[in-house]
């Protein structure tokens, strides 16, 4: 009885490692050698998706602002503020200043690909606890979103 006591305490135990010696021990993740899932043409700029250059006029598109600002009122609002402050997901106040076209548009269209490669998408995840379910955008919903974006952040 004593010898199954033990045993079972053993393989329980941590093996000698301390707590720090564990939780020292990386994670996989895409970016070590090995992993297929790392390329060397990924684009930290634009993303993980069919987005690649944007072409954006310095002047509001106000009629893709309008329709973006529909899209956010059904598909959106519900878990992001157009301030700065965190609801469920990231405020959006400023969003357009960190991320490119390419890259917000990708997301909003692409977004368990963007988690699973991009390093900002996982920072915002490990951020926010709680990861953006698929809304199903067209892509001229993110087009819309982009621009609602944008007026947001105070372009005209």
């Amino acid at each position: 009885m004593f010898l199954m006591m033990a045993g079972l305490i053993y393989s329980c135990s941590n093996n000698g490692q301390s707590p720090d010696a564990q939780a020292s021990v990386p994670k996989p993740d895409a970016t070590q050698k090995g992993d297929s899932t790392a390329t060397s043409s990924y684009d930290p700029n634009r993303g993980e998706g069919k987005f690649t250059n944007v072409v954006v006029s310095p002047e509001l598109d106000a009629a893709k602002a309008a329709a973006g600002e529909n899209v956010f009122s059904v598909k959106c609002s519900a878990c992001h503020k157009l301030t700065n402050e965190k609801l469920v997901g990231p405020g959006w106040k400023g969003v357009t200043d960190r991320h490119t076209a390419a890259w917000i548009m990708n997301f909003a269209t692409n977004t368990d690909e963007m988690i699973t490669k991009d390093p900002k998408a996982q920072a915002m995840l490990e951020i926010c606890l709680v990861r953006m379910p698929n809304q199903h955008l067209t892509d001229e919903d993110a087009r819309n979103i982009y621009e609602f974006m944008r007026k947001n952040d105070g372009v005209k």
